[in-house]
């Protein structure tokens, strides 16, 4: 329980770059936002994990925008979330 409530105080610190996920990702399909929002949750996690893993730091500014484009790239399969 205290990694999960770590996480929370983690996501809460990240709100900007939450809101620019938001923003990228808002005129997606409504009926599929949860799954939508699983799925970029792990691709956030991930990204901060391997980031964390690899590298032994919280990726940078330009990192996170690199991660932004990628998901951006990838809006058209995310668009079509079955």
């Amino acid at each position: 329980m205290e990694k999960i409530k770590q996480k929370i105080h983690q996501t809460i610190s990240n709100k900007e770059e939450i809101q620019q996920i938001i923003k990228l990702l808002s005129n997606i399909d409504n009926s599929k936002s949860f799954a939508l929002g699983i799925v970029i949750g792990r691709l956030y996690n991930a990204f901060y994990y391997q980031t964390k893993r690899i590298l032994n730091r919280e990726p940078t500014e330009s990192e996170f925008a690199e991660f932004l484009e990628f998901v951006k790239s990838k809006k058209s399969d995310l668009e079509n979330l079955r």
